[in-house]
């Protein structure tokens, strides 16, 4: 079984994910919790958030984004403009990134990684430019290195970013078609050898068909273990 040394992973439905690290800190990934019907009641509140990380500018990633920030007051990490159409909707501490980059937030160590998707922000029945879509590798207290690979089809450079980071356990998402259906998920395991695999971004509406038994079925031979957490199970 994984060692998070002491950090706690909460899967709170589709691609969102709460941590809390031996020291404290809130971190929410993907802040969408009050209209996400994956997210289990009890979970859509939080006492502090320190760290939000955003992987792309869709509603069913940042829907909560502007409504948390104004509440917590967090750090908020995300693409530049992203990151600055928060700032105009009233967040207060943006940390803005681009791909390759690297910043330590809270004690977190954040690298910033591409995904394949696309990435415009509903704004007034609008489509406002959100700047692209990434991934997120992140250095947890105690050197646990995770990959939160946000909406994403499978592209080769997976393997670079295996080769470059290792991340440990890598959250995939499994649903088709917005993302990666098991198929194609199997395959980003086998340029990212992880030891572990939490499966996202699946069984929040019936159009997400894919499931974690069939990923685990395909990378079984491989060795390594798909962690399917149910709505609001933490991982520690």
């Amino acid at each position: 079984m994984i060692n998070l040394k002491g950090n706690k992973i909460t899967w709170l439905g589709h691609a969102t994910f709460h941590i809390e690290t031996p020291s404290g800190k809130s971190i929410l990934i993907d802040p969408w919790v009050m209209n996400n019907p994956a997210c289990p009641d009890n979970k859509k509140s939080f006492k502090k958030i320190d760290l939000m990380l955003c992987t792309h500018g869709h509603g069913d990633h940042i829907g909560d984004a502007v409504e948390l920030a104004k509440k917590h007051d967090p750090k908020i990490v995300g693409v530049y403009e992203l990151c600055l159409w928060l700032q105009k909707k009233g967040a207060k501490q943006i940390q803005p990134m681009n791909k390759g980059g690297s910043q330590t937030v809270e004690s977190v160590s954040i690298t910033m990684v591409h995904a394949d998707h696309s990435c415009g922000i509903e704004d007034g029945g609008q489509i406002v430019y959100g700047g692209e879509a990434c991934g997120y590798v992140i250095e947890l207290e105690g050197g646990v290195k995770i990959y939160h690979a946000g909406d994403t089809n499978v592209f080769g450079d997976m393997q670079i970013i295996r080769e470059l980071y290792s991340p440990e356990l890598a959250m995939l998402p499994i649903g088709d078609l917005f993302t990666m259906s098991p198929r194609e998920a199997a395959y980003a395991c086998k340029l990212l050898q992880p030891k572990f695999v939490i499966p996202m971004h699946f069984d929040t509406f019936p159009a997400l068909t894919g499931h974690p038994p069939q990923l685990q079925k395909l990378i079984e031979p491989s060795g390594m273990k798909v962690l399917a957490l149910e709505h609001g199970q933490t991982l520690s």
